[in-house]
């Protein structure tokens, strides 16, 4: 029987295991914490990700290794891919980890992204802030996420502010300056590449945030077919270029009918937790087929899903599972303010339907806000 070794024991490596259980696997999860919720699901081994002692024991016992998040450090998965086969790549691993390596990664590529810049000292944040403009954001280039490590200057005045809210970050994992996009949508593009080199792609996903955390999305996004094409082609660019296996993210702005390159998850995404229910193969199920070199499953939409997203604390889940059209994933962990404790994905036929069913669930659980948008573009096709 052939185990998979996940580093990372999140919701993300829950669901992969979840996923792999009709395909007969057996995994290992490596986590920092002992509480770590894919452990209810998989055997843990806890200890640091760096210790080789533990990453030894963990070799041993998988036949292929994979992550759930981006910040497992890339210098673990070199050490492991020494060992036992590892997707992806260490190498795609690391440029995600780096928006800086990231973005120029994207514009070598001919992928459009935002104005950006390396920032390693006042002095230079200074001389971009003259280039780029305001408003813009800066950043840290390594471990944010989820909004974090970010701060957004409105003028020029705010340059003292962000160097003294970031700055001291510049000598340890580095400062990205990035142009602010008045974009007009949210997207993503989630994809998968097999051992073969065989890419796949489930259709454009709409997505809305609260404070930099997802909070819904919506399945397939209305858009033509020209935009589609764009999505898959810059995920194709990425993909080919880091010999990538596995499934992946491009998040995209939408300005003037041209999709810019945000950023890449090099993992399953939250922005396809809907693939669960709404397609063919699932995000998770189809990540472990091309780790494993098995052939890919179809990416097609199954009618219309929406997520959402549940932070901090979960809601009753009596109003979605009340609708006929209404699946609940609880991730088994304690509230806490700005964590990911579950989420929700509605699926019907036609869009119209769907926004009924969102519309009964926003206001059964006082969620009227987060559906809201959903529901007016599902209405405006």
């Amino acid at each position: 029987m052939t185990t998979v070794g996940i580093l990372g024991g999140g919701q993300l490596a829950r669901m992969l295991a979840l996923s792999g259980a009709p395909l007969g696997l057996r995994f290992l999860v490596l986590d920092t914490t002992p509480d770590a919720c894919a452990a209810q699901f998989a055997p843990l081994l806890q200890a640091d990700y760096r210790d080789e002692t533990a990453l030894a024991q963990f070799a041993d016992r998988v036949d292929v290794a994979t992550f759930d998040f981006e910040n497992v450090p890339a210098e673990s998965a070199r050490w492991l891919a020494d060992h036992v086969p590892v997707f992806p790549s260490p190498r795609a691993l690391a440029v995600a980890q780096d928006r800086l390596a990231e973005k120029t990664l994207f514009r070598e590529l001919g992928i459009p992204v935002p104005e950006f810049a390396a920032i390693d000292s006042r002095a230079s944040l200074d001389e971009a802030l003259a280039r780029i403009g305001t408003p813009c954001i800066l950043k840290t280039r390594r471990l944010g996420y989820d909004g974090k490590g970010q701060f957004r200057l409105r003028s020029a005045d705010d340059a003292g502010a962000a160097w003294d809210a970031l700055g001291a970050q510049a000598d340890t994992v580095g400062l990205i300056l990035e142009g602010f996009v008045a974009f007009q949508r949210e997207l993503s593009v989630v994809a998968v590449r097999g051992r073969d080199g065989e890419l796949r792609a489930w259709p454009l996903t709409e997505n809305w945030h609260e404070s930099g955390i997802l909070s819904a999305s919506l399945a397939p996004a209305a858009v033509d077919e020209a935009l589609q094409a764009q999505a898959l082609a810059a995920a194709r660019k990425v993909a080919e270029a880091l010999d990538y296996v596995g499934v992946f993210a491009l998040e995209l702005f939408l300005r003037d009918g041209v999709l810019l390159a945000n950023e890449m998850a090099p993992r399953v995404h939250n922005s396809g937790h809907w693939t669960i229910e709404g397609a063919r193969t699932s995000q998770f199920q189809n990540h472990l087929r091309a780790v494993l070199g098995l052939p890919l499953g179809d990416t097609r939409a199954v009618g219309h899903s929406a997520m959402l997203n549940w932070i901090g604390t979960l809601p009753t889940p009596l109003p979605v599972l009340s609708e006929a059209c209404g699946y609940w994933h609880d991730y088994g962990k304690s509230a806490r303010e700005g964590r990911k404790v579950g989420h929700a994905t509605l699926r019907a036929e036609s869009r119209q339907e769907l926004a009924s069913a969102l519309e009964q669930v926003g206001l059964a659980l006082g969620r009227e806000a987060q559906v809201a948008a959903v529901v007016e573009r599902l209405r405006e096709a």
